[in-house]
């Protein structure tokens, strides 16, 4: 056993289980995934939830599940199609990556979710815990199934003092889980210890008087669950300028790009944008990138209708947005068109290229 988890040879396993199963049956929110246990709702609902809040999840799941019910559904739908059902949860990865595993679940295991540790986790995209997740709560099997939630809420109750951060670190709290995982019950073992970082043993000011479990805690019992876990910074945020335009033709089509197969954001589409420049004003290097890029001619506005923030996990943009009109026309490609407003709708944009079309409908 790794030292860290000495501290589980004198706990009452079969206590701590029933006091944090009794919890959350009592307890558990009512959330759509957990309607029954599908192992294909339960996969979409952990792809959706990494990253992201439960409420803003939970629209995003109903209307995911609406449109595609089933393995099958998925498996065969168009990707512009899939992406618009995403479009603003972002880390779009995600779902390319369901999607392109679903296709592979139909025709390798005949649309039934693999159900061992060796089939799911060759799944594109089913890293160690979403397949800890999908077998335990659709299968019953008595796998771990460690996020963030579950490491912060073990190292409180077992004081395990190493860094979060690290990759290495997961192991740890994967073999205490084998230790301490009810054979009989381990989907609701493992979600209750989701739902007590959620709800009770949460990052900052933890409620450890309304804990099922405090009587098991070390931490609650040292007075160091706010020290807990133990977790080093993330490196600096890089920070981007970007100058973006909504051009328009003479009838009024608005100019759309689609963004590379690969890297940030991959196959969304866009309004026409480029990184600003400390030489010239940002108007000039929109117009000039518009030429170079499309052989574009423009008439750009004077001023700006609009600034941009925009927040990802490791960098920021900050995009200033002009308004213009196409002189001429332009030469349309797979990933460079021009669409009606109404059009607009049926492609997938990020958040802050949403945000744009905002601004501009508000403008004119």
């Amino acid at each position: 056993m790794n030292e860290n988890l000495k501290i589980i040879e004198n706990m009452n396993i079969k206590a701590f289980q029933n006091d944090l199963i009794s919890w959350f049956e009592r307890e558990q929110r009512d959330l759509p995934w957990r309607k029954d246990q599908d192992p294909y709702k339960v996969w979409v609902s952990e792809i959706m939830l990494q990253q992201t809040k439960v409420d803003t999840v939970i629209p995003y799941f109903l209307n995911f599940i609406e449109q595609f019910p089933s393995i099958d559904e998925l498996a065969t739908a168009d990707e512009e199609k899939v992406l618009k059902a995403w479009e603003g949860l972002g880390y779009y990865s995600r779902v390319r990556n369901l999607h392109s595993a679903v296709k592979e679940v139909k025709e390798k295991y005949e649309s039934k979710v693999p159900d061992t540790p060796k089939g799911i986790s060759s799944l594109k995209g089913v890293g160690p815990y979403t397949a800890g997740a999908i077998l335990s709560i659709a299968y019953g099997k008595p796998e771990p199934a460690v996020d963030g939630n579950v490491m912060r809420v073990l190292s409180r109750i077992l004081s395990i003092w190493e860094d979060i951060a690290k990759p290495s670190t997961r192991k740890v709290f994967e073999e205490a889980v084998r230790l301490l995982i009810s054979k009989e019950n381990p989907s609701y073992f493992n979600q209750a210890l989701m739902e007590l970082g959620a709800l009770i043993c949460t990052p900052t000011s933890p409620s450890c008087l309304l804990c099922p479990v405090r009587e098991h805690c070390h931490a609650f019992e040292e007075g160091t669950q706010t020290e807990l876990p133990v977790k080093t910074r993330k490196k600096s945020v890089k920070h981007v300028d970007l100058v973006a335009g909504l051009i328009v033709n003479k009838e009024g089509k608005i100019l759309i790009h689609k963004r590379p197969n690969k890297g940030l954001l991959a196959d969304l589409w866009e309004f026409p944008n480029i990184e600003k420049s400390q030489l010239f004003h940002p108007r000039r290097v929109l117009e000039d990138f518009l030429l170079d890029e499309y052989k574009i001619e423009t008439e750009i506005r004077t001023s700006s209708f609009a600034k941009i923030d925009h927040v990802f996990s490791h960098l920021t943009w900050e995009i200033e947005v002009f308004a213009g009109e196409m002189v001429g026309k332009v030469q349309e490609t797979s990933t460079l068109k021009l669409v009606t407003a109404e059009e607009l709708g049926e492609y997938a944009f990020p958040v802050s290229h949403q945000k744009i079309w905002k601004e501009y409908q508000q403008m004119i």
